[in-house]
C-alpha cells in the first residue's frame, strides 16, 4: 500500500538559504516520492521568498478562511509553486501580518519577532485547516522545526476527530536550537483550540522557549528523529526519558533509514 505522508517544514530550499533544515526539508520529500511514497509538502511564506522567482500563485479555492488566534481575525492565504527538477509541489501558508512582510524568525536587525509563537500557531491552523480542504488523508504527518511543533498537540486534541488526521502518525525531527529569546506569556492563551484546552499545558513553563516548545512537540508525537548534528541535548534527554520510538541521526544517507522508521511507527 502506497505510504502518505504530508511533510510540514519550517525551511526548504531553494525557497530559502541552504541550512542543514532547509536541505531535508526539499531532499527528504524527494527521497520520499522517489520510493513511490504519496507526499504533501507545506512551509511558510518567508517574506525573503521571492514569489516571482520561485512562480509562486495563489489557490484561490484554498484561500480566503479567517484564523482567529487571540481574538483577532487573521486571513489565510494559500500559495503553491513546484520545484521542476524533482516534481514536487509545494504547499505555502501566507498572511500579510505574518509572513509577507517579514524575514523568516528575525527582523533586520537579528531580534526575533515577539509574535513568533502566534506565527507557529498560524501556519499550524494553516496547514491542518487546508490539508482538511484537499480532503487527503496522511498515515503520516512529518514536523521539521519549531514553527510546526504545535501541530502533534493540535493533531491529537484539536483535530482528533477529522477524518483527514483520525488515524495518522505523527512524527517530529529534532535540529540544533534555533530561538534565542522565548514567545512571550500569551502563547499559551493563543494555543487554545478546540480540544486543545489550557489544562493540557500546564505542565510546561509559562514562557514558552525552544525547549518547552520541543518538549510540547515530543509529549504528543508517536516518534522522534535526531535530524541533525547539534541537537540539543536537553531535549535528546527527555525525550529518552519518554521511552518513543527514536531515531538517532543517520547522517547524510538517511533513506532507508527513515523509511524503516517509517514503518516502525505504523505499526505501533
Amino acid at each position: 500500500m502506497t505510504k502518505k505522508i504530508l511533510f510540514i517544514n519550517q525551511e526548504m530550499t531553494p525557497y530559502v538559504p541552504e541550512t542543514e533544515m532547509s536541505l531535508m526539508g526539499r531532499n527528504l520529500p524527494q527521497a520520499m516520492q522517489e520510493n513511490d511514497c504519496e507526499i504533501r509538502t507545506f512551509m511558510p511564506k518567508w517574506g525573503n521568498i521571492n514569489e516571482r522567482r520561485g512562480q509562486l500563485h495563489e489557490v484561490i479555492r484554498l484561500s480566503g478562511m479567517n484564523l482567529i488566534i487571540d481574538d483577532t481575525d487573521h486571513p489565510l492565504l494559500i500559495k503553491v509553486a513546484s520545484i521542476p527538477q524533482v516534481r514536487i509541489q509545494v504547499y505555502f501558508i501566507d498572511n500579510e501580518d505574518y509572513f509577507t512582510k517579514r524575514q523568516m524568525t528575525v527582523d533586520e536587525s537579528g531580534t526575533e519577532y515577539p509574535d513568533n509563537g502566534e506565527r507557529a500557531i498560524f501556519f499550524a491552523r494553516g496547514v491542518l485547516e487546508t490539508v482538511k480542504k484537499l480532503r487527503w488523508v496522511p498515515d503520516i504527518i512529518h514536523c521539521q522545526g519549531w514553527m510546526g511543533a504545535v501541530i502533534p498537540l493540535y493533531v491529537k486534541t484539536a483535530y482528533k476527530d477529522e477524518p483527514s488526521f483520525a488515524n495518522a502518525k505523527v512524527i517530529s525531527s529534532l535540529f540544533q536550537t534555533q530561538l534565542k529569546t522565548d514567545l512571550g506569556t500569551n502563547f499559551k492563551r493563543c494555543v487554545q483550540f478546540k480540544d486543545a484546552k489550557l489544562d493540557l499545558l500546564k505542565p510546561y513553563n509559562e514562557k514558552f522557549d525552544f525547549f518547552e516548545l520541543g518538549k510540547l512537540a515530543i509529549d504528543y508525537s508517536d516518534g522522534i528523529i535526531e535530524a541533525g548534528t547539534d541537537v540539543n541535548e536537553k531535549l535528546l534527554k527527555y525525550c529518552a526519558d519518554k521511552e518513543l520510538p527514536f531515531l538517532k541521526y543517520p547522517g547524510s544517507d538517511f533513506t532507508k533509514a527513515y523509511q524503516e522508521f517509517y514503518d516502525l511507527v505504523l505499526q505501533k
